[in-house]
């Protein structure tokens, strides 16, 4: 078919329309808590096996790293032991006790890129104080079993399986953090770590 003036400026108004909508950034802070199977989505921020504390901005809808004082925050000890992030559709209220950000996750697989989205199943929540406030992680694995490094789906199989994984999780939050602030409670089930997503879901 011939290009004429009609056909060349439908085809610049379609590139433009692609250029500005096609390229609009999503919030991911507003991905539903739970996916059409039931499962939990995450969204990664900080992935396995390294240590700049990177933040989800819903404001700027952009993963910026966390700073004090100007400064890169970066964790001084081991990297991070799962990919850390949050569930989106939940909202730790500080006039509830929570510490006013999305619920916490740590997903237990190999390593993915900042920005990447999971469906998950919860296994356990550790259970943190952090300045009077709660500060729980939520520690999950990916719904896709070839994902997986834990052959796992429920607590008690962790448990059996990967005690020593277990120790190590405990250990690194014990001693990541040296202002003292941090309680740790220790870890429970997932039927806790379920009940705790409903509590905080928006």
């Amino acid at each position: 078919m011939p290009f004429n003036c009609t056909t060349l400026f439908k085809l610049f108004c379609f590139c433009i329309a692609t250029l500005v909508f096609g390229c609009k950034k999503q919030d991911l802070s507003k991905l539903d808590t739970y996916t059409s199977e039931g499962f939990i989505t995450a969204v990664i921020e900080i992935p396995a096996g390294t240590t700049k504390k990177i933040e989800y901005n819903k404001q700027l809808l952009e993963f910026k790293i966390d700073q004090i004082n100007g400064k890169d925050r970066i964790i001084k000890f081991l990297p991070y032991l799962g990919n850390y992030g949050f569930i989106p559709g939940t909202l730790s209220d500080k006039t509830k006790g929570g510490d006013g950000d999305p619920l916490d996750i740590i997903v237990l697989s190999d390593t993915k890129q900042t920005g990447t989205v999971l469906s998950v199943i919860p296994i356990a929540v550790l259970r943190i104080v952090d300045e009077g406030e709660e500060d729980d992680k939520i520690i999950a694995v990916p719904e896709k079993t070839t994902d997986r490094i834990l052959d796992v789906e429920t607590y008690i199989e962790w448990q059996e399986r990967y005690p020593a994984s277990i120790t190590m999780l405990l250990t690194w939050y014990n001693n990541y953090d040296t202002s003292g602030q941090n309680v740790i409670l220790g870890i429970e089930d997932e039927t806790v770590a379920k009940t705790i997503i409903t509590k905080w879901q928006l």
